[in-house]
């Protein structure tokens, strides 16, 4: 069975009519209103910037937030010196 709704979200003063699955419409809805709660504080800001660029600068603003989050999940430094750390530990067991 196809679980897929369609739905109407508003954003930026425009109508996009999407399909998304049933279990996803809170979360995409959620994104929707972001994105509106972004567009309007920057044209709050910038109230004579044209809604492309009102647009572009929160397209941006979300990217740049998202490599943000990435680069803090990175946990491969702490992979690496868990590893040497395992490998000083063991070398020393082996030792009589």
């Amino acid at each position: 069975m196809n679980d897929k709704i369609l739905i109407n979200l508003h954003m930026a003063g425009n109508s996009f009519r999407v399909s998304i699955y049933r279990e996803d419409e809170q979360m995409v809805r959620e994104a929707a209103k972001q994105v509106n709660m972004r567009f309007n504080q920057n044209q709050a800001g910038y109230p004579s910037a044209s809604p492309e660029r009102l647009l572009a600068t929160v397209a941006f603003e979300f990217a740049l937030e998202t490599l943000r989050i990435k680069d803090r999940n990175d946990t491969e430094p702490y992979a690496e010196k868990i590893k040497e750390l395992t490998e000083t530990l063991e070398d020393y067991f082996k030792e009589p």
